[in-house]
């Protein structure tokens, strides 16, 4: 199957800033790739762009067709939003740490280093350089940290490290007109934010604010020269004469004669804030004691300013009274990014540090959206038994529960005390088990959301592998201290049985799917099969030549794959106890050199191994990643590699090069791990603090380098449509691609489209179906499905070939999902069921995937009319009710 990137699940919010654009569309950095995240459907889902590193800040063009998306390496991505594609790329010389579109989406104000550059922004066309570089401004002696357009793009107030806001004109004037720009003074830190204030009257520039970080709000008013432009003033009177002013050129036409006329810009609207001054009006305090401000925005037709603090805290702010609206805490830790949207009635939070994303009402004070993802790296994932749901457990000790159509976690299990190791869905879709290294298994209903049952043994132990049999009765656990299986009974909770054996860590557990056969793996080089029920210990083992570290069964339960520390796969006759044949998997997944390797990718040994595998719904093909960048796609039956997916292309990611620059490696290890951050204050921690958590003791690390890119678990849907990835850049998501490919499945001279199409005309419904699905192409089956009259359902399913079977349930599952004919489209399921019903039972397993994607349908569309009927049914009595007492 093709299948291709469709979301990355785990964190919203990776850090960087957040934008809402068209008021409902918010964007956030998550990792290298930017989250869209549409807020009146409740869905979210990743543009299928990657950066060369992390994203650390976005920018959206006033008409939300552009993005810009720079990186920690400042490299720039500019992406058509609605396309989802690359239009242009560009890099800058220094750290980009502010960006922003003009009003009039026609520059692109870009804070690199020291520097404020103007840039024409591209459009469609196509262009050998498209990026124009306007003008510079250089009259900084800090780095730039923030910017503000005004609402006309002919001025910007940049904020910098030296203490100053300063306020740039971008078209030169001349001479007569203060080239210089203005300079507001009188800060103690770094700026946090700068934003230009607006007279409602006139749309002018009027005032202006500026945030900076050690909590502390300044509000400039500005005074023109000329009285008449002042704040709250009214625009300027024209003339008696008819003025048009071209260049420094006047054109005055009286009287039907024209004449032209040297004068200053000046006279004309092009440097209204430079015949003038500003003054400082007042300076208020957010009283946050040793907290610093962290973000900040601001809202020019409310205004209103929204802080965020290092401790957590926001602050929602009427100016120009500083009166406090909101003072409320939201995280533990510091809050990176804060936004209003369009009309300013929804604001924006981000908490990097714990992927956190939150988007608050602040009129009701009621939330729009509540999100956060695992702080700490996803171990295990499992899928539902109807595709919808899908379970995450990760180090930070909680199990989250996502909606993969929606993308969103819905519910968060946070009682385990320790890393969740492993998770299973039960049959019945209602109940999640997980395993942790707490030394419980905690079973989770998924109506109540709560624990209702909790596993443990007399002593203390470390779960690493969880697994229950089909009937749901009997619970398994393998430890990674005692090297013990222990059983528990779901009804009861009892302990029933502890399977001793194994002489290391049990790192695999999988009953058969036919039977009840239980199948271990272990470090000690063996895999064991057990009869769990009659309770005779180990059957049969199967031996190794090195540590085997996972195991899986077929879906049919006649083949057993495993893989060991020499990167092979071994596939096993679980029946008959043969080694069937072998994939040397470890030139495959080979690749990657870190930082610390002494030997290069090709010559090192780290890494060559599978330590997760699964296989296809249909079992004819099957997954592999380990400790690389690489996912490896393996046909099983030929024993040959079909495809290899590159998890990511982060260079923030050590392991994704091959090849590492030879001069980022100097005397005392690789550059990105020496710390030369020679600052005593770190963001929202100051020295004095530092020292009590123990940062700036003799021998820390401060820089413990970059996070190993890995594949730590895969699973398949039970649909076989889509798997997913437990990596270190989250849980990414791949379905299979929906364009178009041409792929017929029997095909001959008369089977063409305009065959297909004269049978429809001559009314042969039967005909033309079997010809389309011939055909394999979606749009000619969905014809001939919709040709068929209701009547004449059950003749036509009786008509159908068995081969094509496949194909004809696919097409009604999509058919399903997508088109409101519901009664017709049940009654083809219910004549295929009675017509073929022998034929599907007996091959199963081919049909598992397809018969997979319409139950999912049927119980999607089933819970959705569940809840019309419900919320139906309530109306109905109240009216009764109401019309009774009249």
């Amino acid at each position: 199957m093709n299948f291709r990137f469709q979301n990355l699940l785990g964190a919203p919010y990776r850090g960087g800033n957040a934008v809402i654009s068209s008021n409902t569309l918010l964007l956030s950095p998550v990792g290298n790739r930017v989250a869209v995240t549409d807020l009146l459907k409740s869905e979210t889902s990743t543009l299928p762009i990657q950066s060369s590193s992390n994203v650390s800040r976005i920018a959206v063009s006033p008409d939300a067709t552009f993005l810009l998306a720079i990186d920690d390496r400042n490299r720039c991505l500019f992406i058509n939003l609605r396309r989802r594609a690359v239009l242009h790329r560009i890099s800058f010389k220094h750290r980009v740490a502010a960006v922003e579109f003009s009003p009039d989406g026609s520059l692109i104000a870009v804070g690199a280093g020291k520097l404020v550059q103007i840039w024409r922004s591209p459009s469609f066309r196509r262009e050998y350089f498209p990026f124009e570089l306007v003008r510079t401004f250089a009259d900084f002696d800090g780095k730039i940290t923030t910017l503000d357009w005004s609402p006309d793009s002919k001025y910007l107030i940049v904020g910098s490290k030296d203490l100053t806001a300063r306020i740039l004109c971008l078209k030169k004037l001349n001479s007569s007109v203060k080239k210089k720009p203005f300079l507001l003074l009188g800060h103690r830190d770094s700026v946090v934010g700068s934003f230009f204030g607006v007279n409602s009257k006139t749309n002018r520039v009027c005032k202006a604010y500026t945030v900076t970080r050690d909590c502390y709000l300044f509000s400039w008013g500005f005074t023109s020269d000329n009285s008449g432009e002042g704040e709250g003033s009214e625009p300027p009177s024209p003339g008696t004469p008819d003025r048009d002013v071209e260049g420094n050129l006047e054109v005055i036409e009286n009287d039907g004669v024209k004449k032209r006329k040297k004068v200053d810009v000046q006279d004309g609207d092009e440097g209204y804030l430079s015949r003038g001054k500003w003054e400082l009006l007042r300076k208020d305090g957010f009283m946050q004691g040793s907290a610093k401000v962290t973000a900040c925005d601001y809202h020019r037709g409310l205004d209103m300013v929204v802080v965020g603090f290092s401790n957590g805290v926001f602050g929602l702010y009427q100016m120009p009274d500083f009166v406090c609206i909101h003072l409320l805490s939201i995280s533990r830790e510091k809050i990176t990014t804060a936004v209003f949207n369009e009309l300013g009635n929804w604001l924006t939070f981000g908490c990097a540090k714990l992927g956190q994303l939150l988007v608050w009402e602040w009129r009701s004070e009621s939330y729009i959206l509540k999100q956060q993802g695992h702080y700490f790296d996803v171990n295990c994932v499992a899928y539902s038994a109807d595709s919808q749901l899908l379970a995450t457990g990760a180090d930070d000790n909680k199990v989250k529960v996502w909606t993969l159509s929606s993308g969103f976690c819905f519910v968060t299990f946070s009682e385990h005390a320790n890393a969740v190791t492993a998770l299973h869905f039960m049959a019945s879709n209602n109940c999640l088990l997980s395993a942790s290294l707490d030394g419980t298994i905690r079973a989770w209903d998924l109506l109540r959301y709560r624990n209702f049952r909790t596993f443990t043994t007399p002593s203390s132990r470390q779960f690493v592998s969880l697994t229950a049999d089909q009937s749901g009765e009997v619970i398994c656990a393998g430890t990674s201290d005692s090297f013990e299986i222990f059983v528990w009974s779901m009804r009861t909770g009892r302990l029933l049985d502890v399977l001793s054996g194994h002489e290391a860590p049990v790192r695999g557990l999988v009953f058969s799917p036919t039977n009840a056969v239980l199948a271990s793996s272990s470090y000690d080089r063996t895999v064991r099969l057990w009869d769990v029920f009659d309770g005779k210990g180990a059957v049969e083992s199967f031996p190794h030549t090195h540590d085997v570290l996972t195991v899986v069964y077929r879906p049919d339960g006649r083949q057993l794959a495993c893989s060991t520390l020499d990167g092979q796969i071994h596939f096993w006759d679980p029946i008959d106890g043969l080694l069937m044949y072998t994939i040397e998997g470890s030139r495959d997944i080979a690749g990657g050199r870190l930082m610390t390797d002494r030997r290069s990718a090709a010559n090192s040994t780290s890494g060559k191994f599978f330590t997760t595998l699964c296989y296809s719904a249909d079992g004819s093909y099957i997954l592999a990643g380990g400790s690389s960048r690489y996912i490896c796609m393996y046909d099983v039956a030929d024993q040959v590699l079909l495809r290899r997916f590159q998890i990511t292309h982060n260079l923030s990611l050590d392991g994704v090069l091959d090849i590492l620059n030879s001069k980022n490696m100097t005397d005392a290890g690789p550059l990105d791990l020496i710390d030369d951050d020679n600052s005593d204050v770190e963001e929202g921690v100051d020295k004095q603090t530092r020292g009590k958590l123990g940062l700036d003791l003799p021998g820390s690390m401060p820089n413990r380098g970059r996070p190993i890119i890995q594949t730590k678990s895969l699973r398949i849907a039970p649909t076989g449509r889509s798997f997913v990835a437990a990596t270190t850049e989250g849980v990414l998501v791949y379905s299979v691609d929906e364009s178009f490919i041409f792929d017929p499945t029997d095909l001959d001279i008369n089977v063409t489209p305009e065959a297909v199409e004269e049978a429809l005309r001559e009314n042969q419904t039967s005909k033309a179906l079997i010809l389309s699905l011939r055909l394999n192409e979606d749009s000619f089956i969905k014809t001939c499905i919709f040709s068929v009259s209701p009547a004449d359902i059950p003749a036509v399913a009786t008509s159908i070939p068995y081969k094509y079977i496949q194909r004809l349930v696919e097409a009604l599952a999509d058919r399903l999902e997508n088109c409101p004919h519901l009664e017709f489209i049940l009654r083809w399921c219910q004549e295929l069921c009675k017509a073929h019903g022998n034929s599907i039972q007996q091959n199963s397993r081919n049909l598992l995937p397809s018969l997979k994607s319409l139950q999912k349908a049927i119980t999607r569309i089933h819970q959705d009319l569940a809840d019309t009927c419900s919320s139906n049914e309530y109306m109905l009595r109240y009216l009764c009710s109401s019309g009774a007492k009249k």
